[in-house]
């Protein structure tokens, strides 16, 4: 009779049967409240590794036993594959938050990727809409309704028009990010005191001030309501007779429909109205530490891309505009 405990249970072959990927996926979804975007790339960053691990090593990957050298090997093999410099931080954040949350629990005493130096990223500017073209586009709702009514047409639902219209001013407003738009519950509108309450990532909450359009614009909508939101009920309601509200891939097709009505770049996402909203407050004079708490960075580095905006701004200025530039 052979003695079992000589012989440890073998890792999954199935990266989907993997109990440690398994609960740090659990973790992400309900202890870190992480976005479905994010639970979405570290599931699938493991489950290439695993995959790659188990074609290269014919086993699958046992964590505790893994060593600097198993990843330097991926880290080779992703460049063979080409893979992008942003693709291979994505792969390697996944599996860096995947060994703390291992070392957390006690299964593994450290994690293996220590000094393990990627390919540094291109720092992309991002992109923004001017305040002329940004205020076109939250016209461009209503304006698409008004004519549907001068063409003596009926528009599918006239509420979604004004939705629509609310949506963009809000987002712009208060520099939202896309999943945090679709979270805002009727309660958290201060009306009187012109703030919104805002559940960012990791759950994390913050107090954004709203303004007078963005509000005048989402009382319009729900005049359109037969029932207007209350309580825990969504702001923007995917359906006027249901409680379910709009969801990221919605506002970016209406956001496409209004980009393409003004004119601009129709794959402009929704994303780009946050990029907007900082760069502008950071035009006029706004500091880098209010619009940090504004949009609900954890670090100050990622709000100081946007004074890299507008910095180059001002140089293409100063080169268009001065006789010694």
């Amino acid at each position: 009779m052979v003695d079992s405990s000589q012989h440890p249970p073998q890792p999954p072959s199935d990266p989907s049967q993997d109990a440690a990927v398994r609960a740090f996926l659990d973790h992400l979804a309900t202890d870190r409240a992480a976005s479905v975007y994010t639970q979405r790339n570290y599931r699938q960053a493991l489950h290439e590794f695993h995959q790659w691990y188990l074609a290269e090593r014919q086993a699958p990957p046992a964590w505790d036993g893994l060593q600097r050298d198993d990843f330097r090997a991926y880290l080779r093999a992703l460049g063979r594959r080409r893979a992008g410099r942003a693709a291979v931080h994505l792969r390697f954040s996944a599996l860096r938050s995947f060994y703390r949350f291992l070392v957390r629990r006690g299964l593994v005493a450290a994690t293996p990727m220590r000094q393990l130096a990627l390919p540094k990223l291109e720092r992309r500017l991002p992109k923004f809409l001017t305040a002329p073209h940004m205020l076109a586009l939250l016209r461009a709702p209503l304006a698409e309704l008004e004519a549907c009514r001068i063409r003596s047409e009926s528009p599918p639902v006239e509420s979604q028009f004004h939705r629509d219209a609310a949506m963009l001013e809000t987002l712009y407003s208060c520099g939202l990010r896309v999943s945090e738009l679709c979270g805002l519950r009727a309660e958290d509108l201060e009306w009187n005191e012109q703030m919104v309450r805002v559940r960012g990532k990791g759950r994390k909450e913050r107090l954004v001030p709203i303004g007078t359009p963005a509000l005048e614009a989402i009382r319009a909508y729900w005049s359109k309501l037969a029932h207007p939101p209350t309580g825990a009920l969504p702001v923007f309601l995917l359906h006027e007779q249901r409680a379910d509200p709009v969801y990221p891939r919605l506002i970016q097709l209406r956001l496409k429909r209004y980009l393409i009505a003004t004119g601009l770049d129709p794959k402009l996402t929704p994303h780009k109205l946050r990029h907007s909203y900082a760069t502008h407050l950071l035009d006029a004079g706004a500091d880098l530490r209010s619009v940090q708490e504004l949009l609900g960075h954890a670090h100050l580095a990622t709000t100081q891309v946007y004074t890299h905006l507008t910095t180059e701004r001002l140089k293409a200025a100063y080169d268009r505009a001065h006789p010694r530039a």
